[in-house]
């Protein structure tokens, strides 16, 4: 056992018996570089990344590759979902170098952390154009024993050119409708009008793309950008990227028709999918959206949801496949043999009709990713759903993939939001419960004494490091929509604890700028700072959109106006290229929209008029609309402040840039005043 036995990451954990001699990311590795005069290998992956496990098998765990990096190289391992700012920092120096990057990711690093060779993958022998891992490793020990101050030179002008990559914002505007229709126009000419999503493959969910566009809809009746969302997430839904059986959506697809995807499942993925299409839903009205949404959720709850009440980051992409080998996909396809051995002649045949199963395979060897193809015709429901229940129950016997248990305080944000919301349009108090057990765990488990945010925890025990920006902003996001769904003012409260932190620890005071890790966090060779989404929105534009919506509920001026200084980075980026700051044009749809402040004020909270008001309030698709809901003279929030009932009748108070609507008790006038 290495050093990595006593983390709480299950990626390092997985490599705690490895011969190599990791070290975590720590002040202690870097010294002992210092002291024995040994470059650093830093080695950066995550749980569920494919890539990830082919290299430790090929040659972390080979003993002469081991002692080759043991005799040469202080190595260190760093799990990217525990350490983002790490990551970013040296993949922002990867793709400077390579032009790319991705997972595993290897860097090699003078003593004092500056890099000087990047590359990803690294086969243990020559292959297609690429040196073997040992190749690299001879290389670098020769280039550090006979050029070390040509190395040394070089990894300081990397780190120098880094440091002038600071965002320039000092006259940062907000975008406005000329921006909006820009971006609307730049997101036409990259939509895939035949198979739905945006450029070619790979094809990746474009979740926050979608919340853009919903909530355009919602504010101009624009139905070109309805009709993308609509159509992307019906060809998301159907395809093989959608798990047809158990729910739940993959990383990404490998093709442009959504067929066949890259099988690992994530947390933030299932989160920002299961509220998209809890939107759509509640736009148009979709039995799809409303499946897909629901089948999501339960999906989060019964994979996802660990012991202690959060939710686990990812299952992987890889199982055994029945043969002691590790295998991707082997959980999730089938052959027609196999359906036949699972439901008999006449349901396997019908079956691979309605699911696409094929005997030529739509995947690997013979074996097909379930989907839905259109066709004519319609079939039972009554079948498909005994076909499915058989299906789902054959699967689970087989070795499932692995679970990376950790809870992310950011992600959980996300899934907290989606339950939330899902759960009140739904009627499913079981998911908003749900969304609760997980808010109490990061407040109990994830919060310091200084309500400064941790990371991390897993099975009950928090982690070493500090929450990034988008840890604060996510799970901001999370406690405002869990406000507005429960009526319980202490999620608001919450919420003010975190973006308080957001003011005064991660924000340019003069510029606005926002920055990914805080003030006083740990010094890297640069402070981290992006604002265009990834597979998440992004911490700066996270952090935008939910000051935003407590500046709503509050009616502060000092969050309102740090809201409008970040979104000046959506005037700059939203018309060139807006599907990488696609939150941030939804919060920016908010705030040409107010947003509008609802509250609700009936005699109690679980009376039917109120419930429907409240219930009505919240389907409401004026973009980021925030909701309060209470009794008479409550304190729980500030919008409750002088409401009363009508005629000693529940009623409902729309108010927007600083002017009312009379209250009502009507559901279809409420239903019209925040119709967008």
């Amino acid at each position: 056992m290495n050093r990595l036995a006593h983390e709480t990451s299950p990626y390092l954990l997985q490599h705690a018996e490895n011969p190599v001699d990791w070290w975590p990311w720590s002040d202690e590795a870097f010294e002992e570089a210092r002291r024995t005069e040994k470059p650093v290998l830093l080695s950066v992956g995550y749980s569920s990344c494919h890539w990830c496990h082919v290299m430790a098998h090929e040659s972390f765990e080979d003993e002469a590759t081991a002692a080759y990096m043991n005799d040469n190289f202080v190595n260190i391992k760093v799990d990217r979902e525990e350490r983002p700012d790490v990551d970013a920092v040296y993949m922002e120096a990867v793709q400077a170098a390579t032009g790319q990057g991705g997972w595993p990711m290897t860097v090699f690093l003078t003593p004092e952390a500056e890099p000087f060779y990047f590359g990803t993958y690294f086969p243990p022998a020559p292959r297609h154009g690429m040196p073997s891992f040992r190749q690299v490793l001879e290389g670098v020990r020769h280039a550090w024993s006979d050029r070390r101050d040509e190395v040394t030179e070089v990894a300081g002008k990397i780190v120098r050119d880094l440091s002038q990559r600071e965002i320039g914002y000092q006259t940062a505007q907000l975008p406005g409708e000329q921006e909006v229709a820009q971006a609307l126009l730049g997101l036409t000419r990259e939509y895939d009008p035949q198979r739905g999503g945006f450029g070619g493959a790979p094809k990746f969910p474009p979740s926050m793309v979608l919340e853009f566009l919903l909530r355009h809809h919602a504010r101009t009746g624009a139905e070109g950008a309805l009709q993308m969302a609509l159509d992307t997430c019906e060809r998301m839904a159907r395809g093989g990227i959608y798990d047809q059986l158990g729910g739940g959506f993959a990383r990404y697809s490998v093709d442009r028709d959504w067929v066949v995807p890259h099988f690992e499942k994530m947390l933030y993925d299932n989160a920002l999918l299961c509220r998209v299409y809890a939107h759509l839903w509640r736009a148009t009205g979709s039995e799809l959206a409303r499946r897909v949404a629901l089948e999501t959720a339960d999906f989060m709850v019964r994979e996802l949801r660990t012991a202690e009440g959060g939710f686990a980051s990812a299952l992987d992409a890889d199982s055994d496949d029945g043969t002691g080998r590790h295998v991707e996909g082997a959980y999730y396809v089938w052959t027609p043999r196999q359906l036949t051995d699972a439901l008999g002649q006449e349901d396997a045949e019908f079956a691979a009709r309605y699911f696409g199963v094929t005997q030529e395979g739509t995947f690997e060897h013979g074996q097909s990713v379930l989907q839905l193809p259109q066709q004519d015709g319609v079939f039972d429901a009554e079948r498909i759903g005994s076909v499915r229940e058989r299906l789902l129950r054959v699967r689970g016997e087989r070795p499932a993939p692995g679970r990376d248990d950790k809870v992310v305080a950011a992600w959980n944000g996300l899934a907290i939001a989606a339950l939330a919301e899902t759960g009140a349009y739904f009627d499913r108090p079981d998911l908003v419960e749900a969304a609760v057990g997980a808010a109490d765990l990061l407040v109990r488990l994830h919060l310091d004494e200084h309500t400064h945010l941790l990371r991390t925890s897993r099975d009950g025990r928090a982690g070493v490091n500090a929450g990034v920006l988008e840890d604060y902003a996510d799970v901001a996001e999370g406690f405002l929509s869990l406000a507005s769904v429960t009526g319980d003012g202490a999620w608001l409260e919450f919420a003010g604890l975190l973006l308080a932190h957001v003011l005064t620890r991660f924000t340019d005071p003069e510029s606005g700028a926002l920055f990914d890790t805080a003030a006083d966090a740990e010094r890297l060779i640069r402070r981290p700072q992006d604002p265009t989404d990834n597979a998440t929105p992004s911490g700066w534009t996270a952090a935008a959109g939910a000051l935003l919506g407590y500046a709503a509920h509050t009616g502060s001026e000092k969050h309102r106006a740090a809201a409008e200084k970040a979104l000046g980075v959506v005037k700059a980026l939203g018309p060139r290229v807006p599907r990488f700051v696609g939150w941030g044009l939804a919060v920016a749809e908010a705030l040409l929209d107010g947003p509008r402040e609802v509250a609700v004020v009936g005699p109690a909270l679980d009376e039917e008029a109120t419930r429907s008001l409240h219930r009505t309030a919240l389907l409401g698709t004026a973009p980021g609309a925030v909701v309060a809901v209470g009794t008479p003279g409550s304190d729980e929030f500030p919008l409750l402040a002088d409401r009363s009932l009508v005629g000693g009748e529940p009623a409902a108070y729309v108010c927007r840039d600083f002017t009312c609507d009379a209250p009502t008790a009507d559901l279809e006038r409420l239903r019209a005043a925040l119709s967008g």
